[in-house]
């Protein structure tokens, strides 16, 4: 065997036991310290979700922008009032520190990272679950498309357009999109794949000239890596649930949490089903 197929082979060994780790061990390695990256990759076939953690007086506002922007915003769990706990989406499942990183705002754009949020946890905090694009992920590479990266073992890159959000209240702000490269006929097959996801954001927003969406310069993301785009490739953009972290910077609430982005939380709920109980659901509605 060549050194090429060797590293090949030992890429491809690495990208599935990664896939293969169980959510609660994933959260358990987080909650110790021993996971600190990006949780793109990880834990296959199970829903990811991104996090807005709010005081109470302001849920109801959120809540609204939620439901105004399903695409970049899809609810998948909600906390009552001061519970660190989303049973619904894990049993051992602590919103306090099972995510690799936290962003704290005090009232003000700037932000301080954590890792751990006991200490500065309050009983009137509610936390939104949004569902995320690395869900998707897995049917995309399962079905034969590479997702370039993962295979760089890099952090999704991630825009701010010009795109504006449907208001909520206090909440407003532009669209953040994340994007993923393709040869064409990969990218089509992404987008069919991704369509079936709508907890995960669904279909893209946008295919092709970044320009046309306020992207100045695709190499210099927002937030996330540097891309990775082939010659030939087209770029592929999807809703995102950094979007939230936008409005809040503009409600300026006394206090909230996010993520970091591409620093995930990992849920016990399989995207399938998950996608296949939203659909019974809608089609229930409409009978």
């Amino acid at each position: 065997m060549n050194a090429s197929k060797s590293a090949t082979r030992s890429v491809d060994t690495a990208k599935a036991a990664i896939a293969d780790v169980t959510p609660l061990a994933l959260r358990k390695a987080i909650r110790s310290g021993e996971h600190t990256g990006t949780t793109t990759g990880y834990s296959s076939g199970y829903l990811q979700g991104n996090l807005a953690i709010l005081p109470a007086d302001y849920a109801d506002e959120f809540l609204q922008f939620c439901a105004k922007n399903p695409k970049s915003c899809p609810l998948i769990g909600m906390s009552e009032p001061g519970s660190p706990h989303i049973p619904a989406l894990g049993e051992d499942l602590d919103i306090r520190t099972d995510l690799p990183g936290y962003r704290i705002f005090r009232g003000s754009t700037e932000f301080t990272s954590s890792t751990d949020l006991t200490d500065v946890w309050r009983d009137d905090l509610v936390t939104f679950v949004l569902g995320c694009s690395f869900s998707f992920e897995a049917a995309i590479t399962r079905g034969g498309v590479p997702v370039r990266h993962m295979d760089a073992n890099r952090n999704v890159p991630m825009y701010v357009t010009n795109i504006e959000t449907s208001p909520a209240g206090r909440f407003h702000g532009p669209l953040v999109v994340s994007m993923r490269s393709f040869t064409p006929g990969d990218a089509i097959r992404a987008i069919l794949y991704s369509d079936r996801y709508r907890l995960a954001h669904g279909a893209p927003v946008h295919i092709g000239d970044p320009s046309q969406i306020g992207i100045a310069d695709i190499m210099k993301p927002d937030f996330g890596d540097e891309p990775v785009i082939h010659e030939g490739d087209i770029p592929v953009f999807w809703a995102c649930g950094v979007t939230p972290q936008m409005a809040i910077r503009n409600a300026l609430p006394e206090f909230a949490i996010t993520h970091e982005p591409g620093l995930m939380l990992v849920t016990d709920v399989l995207a399938e089903a998950a996608e296949f109980s939203l659909q019974t659901k809608s089609e229930t509605s409409q009978s």
